[in-house]
């Protein structure tokens, strides 16, 4: 699949956000990279042929304090190549993607992973507020 093909579901995925983390979300940049490094693979403490689909970098909400401003935005990056790999169709892959962007921003909004997993199951569960 090309890049452009894939970031177009990317925004379809993006816009099956719940609103209120939609609404919440500021300065954070949403990037494609074909698949993870092995070096960030090692960082990360994941050993082939487990993957990652998607990265946070930044500083969590809840961790940030009135020296936090005139930030460069905070990173989500979805790896194209692990997602596909995983998915038999396009729709596969905007539920992969979303998914992965709503583990993600998770971590933005300071989430724990118990935390993060409840949200998953209760929108994968058509609770999408």
């Amino acid at each position: 699949m090309t890049r452009e093909r894939f970031e177009r579901l990317v925004v379809d995925a993006l816009a099956t956000m719940p609103p209120r983390f939609r609404q919440a979300v500021h300065n954070v940049a949403v990037i494609v990279e074909d698949a993870p490094t092995r070096e960030l693979l090692d960082h990360v403490g994941i050993d082939p042929p487990d993957t990652l689909f998607g990265l946070y970098e930044g500083v969590p909400l809840p961790e940030r304090d009135w020296t936090h401003g005139n930030a460069l935005p905070d990173r989500i990056t979805l790896f194209q190549e692990p997602i596909e790999a995983a998915s038999q169709n396009d729709n596969e892959i905007v539920v992969t993607i979303g998914e992965t962007v709503i583990h993600e921003f998770g971590h933005y909004f300071g989430l724990s992973e118990a935390q993060i997993e409840e949200i998953e199951d209760r929108y994968w569960h058509g609770d999408r507020d």
